[in-house]
């Protein structure tokens, strides 16, 4: 006799789009990914030879673009985390509008 295990998916919310909701998820931790390479120092511009003010002003959109990069490579799994908070704040949401 054959058995099929059945995997549960993660839950998925209701009335919304998931994809939106992975996307968020994604957004917010390379924000958080971007800050921590900040607070790290990269980006900030060398002392000799540096480029300037120029640089200087561009240094954010570096660290973001690695920091995108990052989690697209896998991250430091906050996506999952966020996106599970997401889902249940979309599902209570869904739910206080159909009690009325």
């Amino acid at each position: 006799m054959i058995t099929a295990f059945s995997h549960s998916p993660p839950p998925h919310p209701t009335g919304t789009n998931e994809g939106a909701l992975r996307q968020a998820a994604q957004e917010l931790e390379v924000s958080f990914l971007a800050e921590m390479l900040k607070s790290a120092g990269f980006g900030k511009p060398r002392e000799s030879f540096g480029g300037g003010a120029g640089e200087d002003q561009f240094a954010s959109f570096l660290r973001r673009e690695h920091a995108r990069a990052m989690v697209q490579a896998g991250g430091i799994g906050l996506t999952e985390s966020f996106y599970q908070a997401l889902v249940e704040r979309a599902d209570e949401h869904v739910g206080n509008t159909e009690d009325l």
